[in-house]
């Protein structure tokens, strides 16, 4: 594969959940042989990078992000070997593939905390974090507001109290101890060296511990991360680091460094403002955070999304957008978790694809390489009475048969949605595939013409409408050589639009038969919920 060293930036990322992918061995459970199996249809969706939820060995307390073993595999998904396979099928096709590594914690079952609880000589001890009082770091929040009461736990066999920033089953490892940095460069070593491209770094900002700090984004964090960065370009040049911290963008911005930290950040902050504008029918929450986005150095880029494996986090808005967003997406208290949404993307919006294709134009046309989730383009739905996150975790829908096509197995890992709206009977790939308007088959072009534009990609981003209320949210990309104007009609009304164009005959990259002449005070007629990408074909002389 031909390595450059900027692939990522204007790249459509695929999100795999392996459990619930494709199981090939009927026992269940989603395996690798069965991604493989299924990777020309990842790959003729459009995508560019495969990015798979974690697949090391786990008591699964927290869907694998608890590690036992940073260099095995959970039995159920099958051998290194079929992994290392899948590894080079991916790239056979013209993909790569990043896996997730999580650096702040491990399981409470990995060896070496069982070794540290038991022995205070043991090399171990100093591998994790520990207190005689649980009242050190006061001024850290809580992140599982629902389930805990505090960062720290009591072990009786340790005789002390350990922290941990997710569930207790989860211990900080102690990064002021040199030999956990070490440690853990050479679990990324060992995974670069069998061929993956990069990782999506886990939960980064509570790496280190201060006191009289909130314990997040702390200068020795951003010193270590500098490190393994180091490490990935001098031993395996085009591999790359994507930053999740949910944080603001001022604050991820610290995550690019000076270009030799993270190449790619997610941009959390824009998600949910995605979904308030939608259901506002106001965008103006979206253009002031993207205005408060800082500018990031030229080898990085932004990682924009609508769903994820998680629940649709509302920390980064305030405590009104929150309750405003909890009645309208989520007026069933199941359907709340944390302090977020725990549904998919389609019933989030009313299974409406006037509203879904506002969402998808967002994050195709705004600055950023996409995310997408895995059964969000057929347009899967949820089971919000599963325990936690799992609702949005359900079989992949292949086709209308038993479990949807995912399995053959009496007992799969977790139920098939069976509803009548979104049950696999209704909505499967199979079904999709054969229908040129199908969820599908609309994503798919989407992709493809997004793909094609240079300016969408890769261009300057230059805002039209701002204000207190836009009703019409419009801006410009711009790249040397293609310039889109980009259109929303946020509302569920007819509205009249008037733009002043750089002169020029625009044709609508969606819909090739609506071409206009573009000038000053050039007038537009925006039915409900529609968006244009306008490119400019010629100059007017």
């Amino acid at each position: 594969m031909n390595i450059n060293p900027l692939w990522y930036k204007n790249a459509i990322f695929y999100q795999i959940y392996p459990r619930s992918f494709y199981d090939s061995n009927g026992d269940g459970y989603g395996d690798f042989q069965g991604i493989i199996q299924k990777l020309d249809y990842v790959r003729n969706l459009g995508t560019d990078c495969i990015w798979l939820m974690p697949t090391y060995k786990s008591p699964l307390k927290d869907d694998g992000y608890d590690i036992s073993d940073f260099y095995g595999v959970f039995e159920p998904f099958g051998t290194l070997d079929d992994l290392k396979q899948l590894f080079n099928e991916i790239h056979q096709r013209g993909m790569r593939v990043i896996t997730d590594l999580v650096l702040n914690h491990c399981s409470d079952q990995h060896p070496w905390f069982q070794s540290a609880r038991k022995d205070p000589n043991s090399k171990y001890r100093n591998y994790f974090v520990w207190s005689d009082t649980d009242t050190k770091y006061q001024g850290t929040r809580i992140i599982f507001v629902d389930s805990q009461e505090s960062n720290w736990t009591w072990d009786e066999e340790a005789g002390a109290y350990y922290w941990h920033r997710f569930y207790p089953s989860q211990p900080d490892l102690n990064y002021d101890n040199p030999e956990v940095h070490e440690e853990m460069k050479n679990v990324m070593r060992y995974w670069l060296n069998l061929g993956i491209d990069g990782f999506r770094a886990d939960a980064v900002p509570y790496l280190f511990e201060r006191e009289g700090t909130i314990n997040e984004n702390l200068p020795e964090t951003h010193a270590y991360l500098k490190e393994i960065r180091k490490m990935m370009d001098l031993e395996f040049p085009g591999t790359i680091l994507l930053c999740e911290a949910n944080q603001w963008p001022r604050d991820v911005r610290e995550y690019f460094g000076d270009g030799d930290e993270f190449q790619l950040g997610f941009h959390f902050p824009l998600m949910p403002r995605i979904f308030m504008s939608i259901g506002k029918q106001d965008a103006s929450s979206l253009v002031q955070i993207m205005q408060e986005t800082p500018e990031i150095p030229e080898n990085c880029q932004w990682s924009t999304f609508l769903r994820n494996h998680d629940e649709l986090t509302l920390e980064m808005v305030s405590e009104e957008d929150r309750q405003w967003m909890w009645a309208f997406y989520a007026p069933q208290k199941e359907m709340r978790l944390n302090l977020g949404i725990r549904r998919r993307l389609y019933p989030l919006l009313d299974n409406d694809r006037k509203k879904i294709g506002l969402a998808f134009s967002l994050i195709f046309t705004l600055p950023g390489s996409p995310v997408l989730y895995y059964g969000d383009e057929i347009g899967m739905g949820d089971n919000i009475n599963l325990f936690d996150r799992n609702g949005v975790r359900t079989p992949m829908q292949w086709d209308d048969t038993k479990n949807g096509g995912f399995s053959t197995a009496d007992r799969t890992y977790l139920p098939a949605i069976t509803d009548e709206k979104y049950g696999y009977q209704n909505v499967n790939v199979m079904q999709q595939e054969d229908d040129p308007d199908s969820n599908l088959n609309w994503l798919r072009r989407l992709i493809r013409i997004r793909k094609a534009s240079e300016a969408l990609g890769e261009g300057e981003l230059e805002w039209i409408t701002t204000g207190s209320e836009v009703k019409v949210l419009a801006y410009i990309r711009r790249s040397e050589n293609d310039l889109v104007y980009v259109i929303h009609n946020m509302s569920d009304y007819p509205m009249h639009f008037q733009l002043d164009f750089e002169p020029g005959i625009y044709t609508d990259l969606i819909q090739p038969d609506f071409t206009i002449a573009g000038n000053r005070d050039t007038e537009l007629d925006l039915n409900p919920r529609i968006f244009y990408w306008l490119q400019r074909k010629k100059s007017i002389g």
